[in-house]
């Protein structure tokens, strides 16, 4: 039982390091571009015990769940957030259909609160060294900049209220301080280390998918998530298919034909069989089309803070 973590790396982490990640070198990779403070870890303590860790089960009724809305990127210069009505969409070409997928355990449903407001999003079961680890986005996590989330829960293999595998709360949420204290675009990825559950890790019960670094970009993905807004409810697992092109109009996000909505903002992009970026945002003049995060160096370092927690 580990009911309060540590925050300090252990050498021991860096050689799981080597086991979980996947990483690339030369002119298959690109260069992160971030920094000064975008190599800055930030860590935000949320449930460290057995307590605390119970009242966010209790917290979660299935009613509230139900009403829990979905948490998308608010609008930034050009940035929006994904469209959330079906006035505002064009109808989606045959390769940006999202497509509904039979629920499986290493993807699964954020639940949290912000701001007095109780959200939804997505999320991973990654590969780590604690065992522990859910990737989904910076804007699930923080509102970038602003305040950290409460009530952190994850459900995998959500499938219309059930919860084949139980909630599982986390007890440390880790973020580049780029997003929490700028909301640079760039870094709205995140990592939630989930308590253990009756002496049990999370990845111990659901498997996980192993996470990759500076893999470059041009990539066949498989995007998934739990799209909330219209005209999906929020209720089932979807995914979209297909070959990532570079957002051209000023982030460093990867680019994907997809029609997902909000509520699939976390969800994992997997390519090889390997976790490599997550839904993120849309720009308000271009329909169909997901943006997800290029996981370079600032994201490995989140990741192999939280992976050592």
């Amino acid at each position: 039982m580990r009911p309060v973590r540590t925050k300090a790396l252990t050498l021991a982490g860096a050689a799981a390091l080597a086991l979980s990640v996947i990483g690339a070198s030369g002119a298959g990779a690109a260069p992160d571009t971030g920094s000064g403070d975008d190599e800055v870890v930030v860590k935000h303590s949320l449930a460290p015990t057995l307590a605390s860790q119970d009242s966010v089960r209790q917290y979660w009724t299935p009613e509230r769940m139900e009403n829990a809305r979905p948490r998308d990127l608010g609008t930034s210069g050009k940035r929006t957030s994904l469209p959330s009505t079906q006035a505002a969409r064009a109808a989606p070409s045959a390769t940006a259909q999202a497509v509904r997928v039979t629920p499986q355990a290493r993807l699964g449903k954020v639940f949290f609160t912000l701001g007095g407001q109780d959200y939804v999003c997505s999320g991973t079961s990654t590969r780590s060294a604690n065992r522990d680890v859910v990737t989904t986005a910076g804007h699930c996590l923080n509102e970038g900049p602003g305040d950290f989330a409460t009530n952190f829960t994850y459900v995998p293999a959500y499938n219309n209220g059930q919860a084949p595998y139980g909630q599982w709360v986390a007890d440390n949420l880790y973020a580049a301080s780029a997003w929490v204290n700028r909301g640079d675009i760039n870094q709205d990825v995140a990592f939630a280390v989930m308590a253990e559950k009756n002496g049990q890790s999370l990845t111990d019960a659901t498997g996980d998918y192993p996470i990759g670094f500076n893999l470059g970009y041009n990539r066949s993905f498989q995007a998934h998530g739990y799209p909330a807004a219209t005209p999906y409810n929020g209720a089932y697992l979807y995914r979209c298919s297909g070959t990532s092109g570079r957002d051209s109009y000023g982030t460093n996000d990867h680019r994907l034909p997809c029609s997902m909505t909000g509520g699939s903002s976390g969800g994992g992009w997997i390519t090889n069989g390997t976790l490599n970026s997550i839904n993120s945002f849309g720009y308000s003049f271009e329909q169909d089309v997901m943006y997800g995060p290029y996981f370079g160096s600032t994201a490995q370092q989140v990741y192999n803070a939280a992976q050592n927690d």
